[in-house]
């Protein structure tokens, strides 16, 4: 285990095989918008620096940062002079530069606006409304049942919209046998609902199928928030 890590480590930090730019990654470990990107990078091959934006000691408030996003969230992407924050335009823009493994089906217009749609449903309707923040807010309002009622409730509700969306097109992976944009967004906000809320899958057997082969993905695995440089030990 101890070895894999290690490799991981030298895959993350270094230059770009396919261009002269050098890609950075502002990523936090804990960050499921983060962890979308760095999935998205490990399929596409890109090596990457990583640079920790620890959030929980306000980190992302830090002047340097602000340059790069006055929003003060995390994923932030450099490629050169390039900086793209925001998940999904992140992946949109690698999916234009970086066209190798594609996270798009260029052949069929159909499942490629069910990605799209799956991406958007996840980055819009569900992972902003379990933000920490929004959550401490309704935590000091209202109390932790009331947080918790409210994170079970919006979660549940765009999980169900995804099983109902994905239910007659997934296979092996959300829409059919290959990784795309969907399986990029659904697996770690899957990973991290279920860690963090209690979610009960069960009641989403197609999600919770397909989840199950992201389990067996190197990427996936390579990505995920324990693996990270800045992880808690």
């Amino acid at each position: 285990m101890d070895a894999d890590t290690n490799n991981d480590d030298q895959i993350d930090i270094g230059i770009n095989s396919s261009s002269s730019s050098k890609l950075v990654l502002y990523s936090y470990w804990q960050s499921s918008c983060s962890w979308r990107v760095r999935f998205a990078l490990k399929l596409k091959g890109l090596i990457y620096e990583y640079k920790a934006v620890d959030l929980s000691k306000g980190e992302q408030f830090s002047p340097e940062f602000e340059e790069l996003n006055p929003l003060h969230f995390v994923p932030v992407l450099v490629d050169g002079d390039v900086v793209v924050s925001d998940s999904y335009a992140i992946l949109l823009y690698l999916e234009e530069k970086y066209p190798q493994r594609a996270l798009l089906p260029a052949a069929d217009p159909q499942q490629r606006a069910l990605n799209l749609q799956a991406a958007s449903i996840i980055s819009s309707s569900m992972q902003p409304l379990h933000m920490l923040s929004l959550l401490k807010y309704i935590e000091d309002k209202f109390g932790p049942d009331e947080r918790l009622l409210w994170v079970q409730t919006h979660i549940e509700k765009g999980f169900l919209a995804l099983e109902k969306l994905l239910i007659d097109f997934a296979a092996k992976y959300a829409t059919g046998e290959d990784v795309y944009m969907a399986d990029v967004f659904l697996a770690p906000q899957i990973a991290v609902v279920t860690m963090r809320f209690n979610i009960d899958m069960s009641k989403f057997p197609t999600l919770l199928r397909i989840y199950e082969s992201y389990k067996g993905l190197p990427e996936f695995l390579a990505s995920s928030p324990e693996r990270q440089p800045d992880a808690a030990r």
